[in-house]
């Protein structure tokens, strides 16, 4: 087995996406490359982000992509829930992405082939020695009876407790400074939407990559 890329959350920053994507020493033949979510909103390019994400993913069939909590609420919003809470999320700045680059309805700017990537995300991706996750994992609870609200949204309950699980557990979705490294856990969303770096862990090096 290879190595494992982490890719922590983008937000719409395409810019710093590919910036990172051209430090990475993959091996594709081998490694394995795991982005955790949260592709889209707040930032200005959601839809050149998940356009790029298709193109790689059909060059690199075995990505893993992880869903995150608002892919969740864009799904949420495409069903008609909740969408006030969507657009103040930074729903609104997705939506303008879209529309500016589709030339699609106003009322309809997300391609299918767009949908059909949001729909077919996956919760978490386990090795014999790591979790990836968008959010994190109720401590204490087996992996297979975790809920998706936990996987994409927990935080304190995660975060600020002294289990160590069997695994150690990679996650996105709590924004800090710089990558936060511990015994049962490493974060790699350092905040490129709010000014900070796009994060990459490679594994089981423990290396860090930012743009």
């Amino acid at each position: 087995m290879g190595n494992i890329f982490a890719i922590g959350d983008i937000h719409g920053c395409y810019d710093k996406l590919v910036a990172l994507m051209e430090q990475l020493d993959i091996d594709y033949s081998q490694d394995t490359v795991v982005f955790l979510g949260d592709y889209i909103d707040r930032g200005p390019d959601s839809f050149q982000v998940v356009d790029y994400l298709l193109r790689f993913k059909a060059r690199h069939p075995g990505t893993i992509f992880l869903k995150g909590n608002h892919e969740a609420l864009l799904l949420r919003y495409l069903e008609g829930r909740d969408r006030p809470i969507y657009l103040v999320n930074g729903g609104r700045q997705t939506l303008a992405s879209y529309r500016q680059n589709t030339m699609r309805p106003a009322d309809d700017p997300i391609p299918q082939d767009h949908i059909d990537f949001f729909n077919s995300l996956d919760l978490y991706y386990a090795t014999a020695d790591y979790i990836f996750v968008h959010a994190g994992i109720r401590p204490g609870v087996p992996l297979e009876f975790q809920t998706e609200e936990d996987l994409l949204w927990i935080r304190a309950a995660f975060i600020h407790t002294p289990w160590v699980p069997e695994r150690r557990v990679v996650y996105g979705h709590t924004p800090t400074r710089k990558p936060q490294i511990h015994e049962n856990r490493i974060g790699i969303d350092t905040g490129a939407v709010y000014g900070g770096h796009l994060t990459c862990v490679k594994l089981p090096q423990q290396t860090f990559f930012n743009a």
